[in-house]
Protein backbone atom coordinates (compact mmCIF):
# COMPACT_ATOMS: atom_id res chain seq x y z
CA UNK A 1 0.00 0.00 0.00
CA UNK A 2 1.28 3.46 -0.91
CA UNK A 3 1.87 5.91 1.94
CA UNK A 4 -0.61 8.77 2.29
CA UNK A 5 0.68 12.21 1.32
CA UNK A 6 0.99 14.48 4.38
CA UNK A 7 -2.17 16.61 3.88
CA UNK A 8 -4.31 13.54 3.20
CA UNK A 9 -2.94 11.77 6.28
CA UNK A 10 -3.60 14.96 8.28
CA UNK A 11 -7.25 15.09 7.13
CA UNK A 12 -7.88 11.47 8.10
CA UNK A 13 -5.96 11.71 11.39
CA UNK A 14 -7.73 14.96 12.34
CA UNK A 15 -11.13 13.41 11.65
CA UNK A 16 -10.30 10.32 13.70
CA UNK A 17 -9.55 12.48 16.76
CA UNK A 18 -12.35 15.01 16.13
CA UNK A 19 -10.10 18.01 15.46
CA UNK A 20 -12.04 20.32 13.12
CA UNK A 21 -9.31 22.98 12.87
CA UNK A 22 -6.69 20.42 11.81
CA UNK A 23 -9.09 18.89 9.30
CA UNK A 24 -9.93 22.21 7.67
CA UNK A 25 -6.26 23.24 7.75
CA UNK A 26 -5.37 20.28 5.53
CA UNK A 27 -7.22 22.00 2.66
CA UNK A 28 -6.11 24.87 0.45
CA UNK A 29 -7.92 28.17 1.13
CA UNK A 30 -10.09 27.56 -1.96
CA UNK A 31 -10.24 23.77 -1.50
CA UNK A 32 -13.33 21.78 -2.42
CA UNK A 33 -15.14 18.78 -1.00
CA UNK A 34 -17.36 17.00 -3.51
CA UNK A 35 -19.62 14.73 -1.47
CA UNK A 36 -21.52 12.64 -4.03
CA UNK A 37 -21.98 15.70 -6.28
CA UNK A 38 -22.63 18.27 -3.55
CA UNK A 39 -19.76 20.76 -3.53
CA UNK A 40 -18.47 22.67 -0.53
CA UNK A 41 -15.94 25.31 -1.54
CA UNK A 42 -13.50 27.13 0.73
CA UNK A 43 -12.56 26.49 4.31
CA UNK A 44 -15.76 27.96 5.81
CA UNK A 45 -18.01 25.66 3.76
CA UNK A 46 -15.69 22.70 4.39
CA UNK A 47 -15.91 23.37 8.15
CA UNK A 48 -19.72 23.56 7.95
CA UNK A 49 -19.86 20.29 6.01
CA UNK A 50 -17.65 18.59 8.59
CA UNK A 51 -19.70 19.87 11.53
CA UNK A 52 -22.86 18.42 9.96
CA UNK A 53 -21.61 15.27 8.25
CA UNK A 54 -18.16 14.22 9.46
CA UNK A 55 -16.51 15.31 12.70
CA UNK A 56 -19.90 16.46 14.03
CA UNK A 57 -21.19 12.87 13.79
CA UNK A 58 -18.04 11.29 15.23
CA UNK A 59 -16.89 9.96 11.87
CA UNK A 60 -13.80 7.77 11.75
CA UNK A 61 -11.75 6.35 8.90
CA UNK A 62 -9.86 3.08 8.63
CA UNK A 63 -7.79 3.29 5.45
CA UNK A 64 -7.77 -0.03 3.59
CA UNK A 65 -6.03 0.90 0.31
CA UNK A 66 -4.11 3.78 -1.25
CA UNK A 67 -3.31 4.22 -4.94
CA UNK A 68 -1.76 7.08 -6.84
CA UNK A 69 -2.21 8.10 -10.45
CA UNK A 70 -0.07 11.13 -11.25
CA UNK A 71 -1.16 13.92 -8.92
CA UNK A 72 -4.29 12.05 -7.83
CA UNK A 73 -4.49 9.93 -4.67
CA UNK A 74 -7.30 7.39 -4.39
CA UNK A 75 -8.05 6.11 -0.89
CA UNK A 76 -10.42 3.31 0.08
CA UNK A 77 -11.56 3.49 3.68
CA UNK A 78 -14.10 1.97 6.00
CA UNK A 79 -16.15 4.77 7.54
CA UNK A 80 -17.56 4.56 11.05
CA UNK A 81 -19.38 6.90 13.41
CA UNK A 82 -22.92 8.08 14.06
CA UNK A 83 -23.72 8.86 10.41
CA UNK A 84 -22.88 6.93 7.27
CA UNK A 85 -21.03 3.68 7.95
CA UNK A 86 -19.35 1.45 5.41
CA UNK A 87 -16.78 1.50 2.64
CA UNK A 88 -16.13 4.69 0.67
CA UNK A 89 -13.67 5.91 -1.90
CA UNK A 90 -11.97 9.28 -1.51
CA UNK A 91 -10.17 10.81 -4.48
CA UNK A 92 -7.78 13.63 -3.64
CA UNK A 93 -6.10 16.18 -5.86
CA UNK A 94 -3.33 18.06 -4.11
CA UNK A 95 -2.53 21.74 -4.61
CA UNK A 96 0.65 22.52 -6.54
CA UNK A 97 3.62 21.60 -4.36
CA UNK A 98 1.52 19.02 -2.48
CA UNK A 99 1.21 21.00 0.76
CA UNK A 100 -2.62 21.03 0.88
CA UNK A 101 -5.68 19.30 -0.49
CA UNK A 102 -7.17 21.09 -3.47
CA UNK A 103 -10.12 18.73 -3.93
CA UNK A 104 -11.57 15.72 -2.10
CA UNK A 105 -14.23 13.74 -3.96
CA UNK A 106 -16.26 11.17 -2.03
CA UNK A 107 -17.89 8.25 -3.87
CA UNK A 108 -18.96 4.70 -3.09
Amino acid sequence: MTELPAPVAEAFDATNVGDLDRFVGAFAEDGVIDDWGREFRGRDEIAGWSRRESIGVNQTFDVTDVRTAGDVVIVAADVGGDGFNGPSTFTFRLAPGGAAIERMTITG
